[in-house]
């Protein structure tokens, strides 16, 4: 009777062995993503060009919008920030022709990128040609970020969403 026990825990175990040790293998692979897309985000930021894409709008004192269907995008770079963002909440006062969105490109008086404990920041303040925009972004060391702009002819507004590289702009021929 002992030997028949002996034989079932051995083929129990035996049987086990394999999912143990794909199991750690599984999570070796998602350990190997998680650190090459640190490196990846790393070195984004250390370049200084990068691209935010929103994926949700969350306006001041409104319900917040889903932006996938919404091309939209923030590049930054150290001589200039081009934005091409939906805007949805309160305008104080809109130039003419009422532009919708939060449409400006200028060149930083202030770009500043700090790294912190569990994710990256960067401030800009650009000098468009209607308003003077600040920009918050938080970046995670995944890549998924958090953007608040605020400005004087607008209510503040923010963005989630994450960073890319630079696309270049596409040229007509």
């Amino acid at each position: 009777m002992k030997t028949k026990i002996t034989q079932l825990l051995l083929l129990i175990l035996i049987c086990t062995m394999p999912v143990l040790a794909q199991m750690s293998n599984r999570k070796a692979e998602k350990e190997e993503r998680r650190v090459a897309k640190e490196k990846e985000i790393a070195a984004l930021i250390e370049s200084k060009n990068f691209e935010f894409r929103a994926n949700r709008a969350i306006p001041t004192g409104f319900r917040s919008v889903d932006l996938t269907t919404n091309p939209n995008f923030i590049r930054f770079s150290p001589d200039s920030i081009v934005s091409e963002m939906p805007f949805f909440g309160r305008a104080y006062t809109v130039p003419y022709g009422g532009d919708a969105g939060l449409k400006f490109e200028g060149k930083p008086e202030l770009f500043k990128i700090g790294k912190k404990k569990k994710n990256y920041s960067v401030e800009a303040k650009v000098k468009a040609d209607n308003d003077f925009y600040t920009l918050n972004l938080t970046i995670s060391f995944e890549g998924s970020s958090s953007m608040s702009v605020t400005c004087n002819n607008r209510a503040s507004i923010s963005y989630n969403g994450e960073i890319y590289p630079q696309e270049k702009p596409k040229g007509r021929k």
